[in-house]
Parts: structure tokens; C-alpha cells; sequence
């Protein structure tokens, strides 16, 4: 997604001015809620939220409060999960903020320290799960890199309006290792890959099923194959080819449909205003 020049040039501004701050932030260790202090500001200033309609803070979910939502137009758009500053990023922190999103029923997530940015989509199934989209270190980036802007972007309140991260997401799945393997092994692929070796090799005959069979048992990993992940993947796929193939036979009926002929052209013509000719006996 193009990043607005507007927005560009707040990025990087703002991470110019940030970094320093953050920096002596972490040098001198400063608490949790120092740190959320930070990220309301960052949120503000960097990310374009408006700090007093487009920030909650100590939201309430079941007893426990998470450290910062953002809400567009009355609709939560993403939970923030605050750490301070100095301390690691674990694994009982992200259960910690996925957990937040999963009972409130919102689908991103960001776990920071102000500096680190994690976020994450909750995936609602059985279990509950939820997959990293983004994962980057203010202080590392550079504000006149274009590349890092475009990563800082998909965290702004543009690019939430627009479905960035939904967008982004979409993407990383598509190039992700469980999706390629579903494609390796679809008919589409592997008739492709037979016509090749009939080219190199005709008189080597092989059928689809000893190509797919080869790939799962010689070439593909097995933790790509099989698993939640590989069968989700492979879902999408056959959904994503239905879908296409629906689309195509709906063109194909519009196409041989005849056009419909009024009966009033089919009725003979006569000159204007004069009634049409009875026939003679």
C-alpha cells in the first residue's frame, strides 16, 4: 500500500524525534507506566490516532484491564498490550495480550515496550491462535528508508481505515511455506510439471497421483504437509479455486445465453399511426 506523502513525512519526523527519547528511556530503565506514557504519545504523534477520542486506556475486559485500545468511529480497532521498556518480549506476554483480544473479540493485537512492536491477528478457531504479521524495533530503523516508513505505516490509523494489516497478512500467507505447498501439490501444479517432463522425457510416462506422492515422500517436509496449518492452507486453496471456478462458468452462461427478442419486434411493421392489416378472405 503506497504510503500518502503527508503521512511519510510524519513518520519520519517522528521517528527522528522518538528515537532519542526511547533510547534514554531504556538507558535509564524507566517503569511500566513511563512507558505507556510513551506509547500514548507515539500513538499520537507517530501512528496519527487522536490521543483524547482514539485512545482508550485501562480498557476493562472480564476483570482485567488491558494498557491501551484504539476505537475509529466507536469500533475497537486494535488492543496494546505495554511492557516496560527494558524488559524482554516473552511468550507469556503475547498469550497475555492474545488472550485480551480473543475475549473481546477484536482481531489485532500489539504487544510493545515502546521500542519493540509486535503484532499479531488472533485467529478465532478451536483453539484459539494467533499469527505474528508484523514484528519491528523503532530504534533499529532508519527514517530516511523508505522500506522501514512502509513497515512503520501498517501500524497507523491510515492504514488500519484502509485494511493495511489485513492486507499485509494476506500477503505474508500467501508466500508463507504451508500455502506453497499446497499450491506444489495441486492438480494445476503438477499437470504443469508433468507436461515439462513428457517435454524433457517423452517417452517416460508419469501420472499426477506418482508426481504428488513423489514431492510428499522425497521433496516437501513433512511439518509443510501436514498439521492445522498445512490443512487450513490447503482449504483456502480449494476455496480460492471453487470460488474462481464458479466465477468462470457464470461467465460462460452470460456468454452463450441468447439475447431475449420483445415480441414487438417480432410483430410486423406498419406506417405511423396506421393499424396493421387484417388479411383478406
Amino acid at each position: 500500500m503506497p504510503i500518502p506523502s503527508k503521512v511519510a513525512d510524519r513518520l519520519a519526523s517522528g521517528l527522528k524525534r522518538f528515537q532519542p527519547i526511547l533510547a534514554a528511556a531504556k538507558h535509564r530503565d524507566v517503569n511500566e507506566s513511563d512507558t505507556s506514557i510513551m506509547v500514548t504519545d507515539l500513538m499520537a504523534e507517530l501512528f496519527g490516532y487522536d490521543k483524547y477520542s482514539e485512545i482508550t486506556r485501562e480498557l476493562c475486559i472480564r476483570g482485567t484491564f488491558c494498557d491501551l485500545a484504539t476505537r475509529i468511529d466507536g469500533k475497537f480497532q486494535m488492543l496494546v498490550e505495554v511492557k516496560a521498556i527494558g524488559l524482554d518480549l516473552k511468550d507469556s506476554h503475547v498469550k497475555q495480550a492474545v488472550d485480551y483480544g480473543a475475549n473481546q473479540g477484536i482481531e489485532w493485537i500489539a504487544l510493545t515496550n515502546g521500542s519493540i512492536w509486535k503484532v499479531f491477528r488472533v485467529i478465532f478457531a478451536k483453539p484459539i491462535d494467533a499469527e505474528v504479521v508484523l514484528d519491528i524495533d523503532l530504534l533499529s530503523l532508519n527514517h530516511k528508508d523508505l522500506s522501514h516508513l512502509e513497515s512503520l505505516f501498517l501500524l497507523t490509523r491510515e492504514s488500519m481505515l484502509k485494511s493495511g494489516l489485513y492486507a499485509y497478512h494476506d500477503q505474508l500467507q500467501a508466500t508463507n511455506k504451508f500455502y506453497l505447498g499446497a499450491v506444489l501439490l495441486g492438480d494445476a501444479v503438477l499437470e504443469s510439471m508433468r507436461r515439462e517432463l513428457r517435454r524433457l522425457s517423452p517417452e517416460v510416462k508419469v501420472q499426477i497421483e506418482d508426481l504428488r506422492s513423489a514431492l510428499k515422500q522425497e521433496v516437501l517436509k513433512r511439518e509443510v504437509i501436514e498439521g492445522d496449518k498445512a490443512e487450513a492452507a490447503r482449504k483456502k486453496l480449494q476455496k480460492t479455486a471453487g470460488r474462481l471456478l464458479r466465477s468462470k462458468r457464470e461467465k460462460q452462461e452470460e456468454v452463450s445465453e441468447p439475447s431475449p427478442i420483445s415480441s414487438a419486434a417480432l410483430a410486423p411493421s406498419a406506417g405511423k399511426g396506421e393499424p396493421l392489416l387484417e388479411p383478406t378472405t
